[in-house]
């Protein structure tokens, strides 16, 4: 990954990825400090570069999308094949990704291996059509709401617009206790569910939506 710098300084990809997707595979053999340095963009839509004589700043507000092997051989959880990686070994590969990093991401899944004969026998799913569209509607019902993504939502607008039942509330306070979640994280989980509930098209966000926005940040094993 190219990193923003140089001199005079230049964008690197994420500036270059600008309102569009930046996805990085095997994201845990990415050099930590180049992860690390994509928190603050992530958090704030820019990046700043500063040197001895001047400083620029670079606009990054891009979609981050990022894939990864759940061991270094790639086969833990493999049904068909046995993963050779040492506990040891597992934890140091996925603890490449620091809690702060992961903590910015909005969802964390988990895709198991599927047995060739389950892939084969799998019923034709929804056509690509038909899921853009439920998303854009999603998306109409979101900016007729607020002006804006519920991924912009902030400080009282969130408090203001993401509608959720008094049940949900106190759902989400329970849960983030139990689980120890952080402010950002208590948010994030607040506009994935937001968008759970536009995607469905609900006026208020349930208990019910709280829970699958918790399921889809937990997916990797030891984080």
């Amino acid at each position: 990954m190219q990193a923003p710098g140089g001199s005079p300084p230049r964008p690197g990809e994420i500036s270059l990825a600008l309102h569009g997707v930046l996805f990085l595979d095997e994201l845990a053999e990415f050099n930590r400090s180049a992860l690390e340095a994509l928190r603050e963009p992530m958090e704030s839509g820019r990046i700043l570069i500063s040197r001895a004589a001047r400083q620029a700043e670079f606009p990054a507000r891009f979609q981050l999308l990022a894939a990864m092997n759940p061991c270094p051989c790639g086969h833990l959880g493999n049904p068909l094949r046995a993963c050779r990686c040492s506990p040891d070994q597992i934890a140091r590969y996925q603890g490449r990704l620091s809690g702060p990093f992961l903590d910015r991401l909005d969802l964390l899944i988990e895709v198991p291996m599927i047995r060739p004969a389950d892939l084969s026998a799998q019923a034709a799913g929804e056509s690509s059509a038909v899921v853009a569209a439920r998303v854009a509607a999603a998306r109409e019902r979101a900016m007729a709401r607020q002006g804006c993504s519920n991924a912009r939502l902030a400080g009282q607008q969130l408090e203001q617009h993401i509608r959720a039942e008094p049940a949900a509330q106190a759902f989400l306070q329970k849960a983030a206790g139990q689980l120890g979640l952080s402010a950002r994280a208590y948010h994030r989980l607040l506009r994935v569910a937001r968008s759970i509930a536009d995607l469905e098209g609900g006026a208020a966000v349930t208990p019910v939506q709280i829970g699958e926005a918790i399921q889809l940040r937990r997916g990797l094993r030891a984080m």
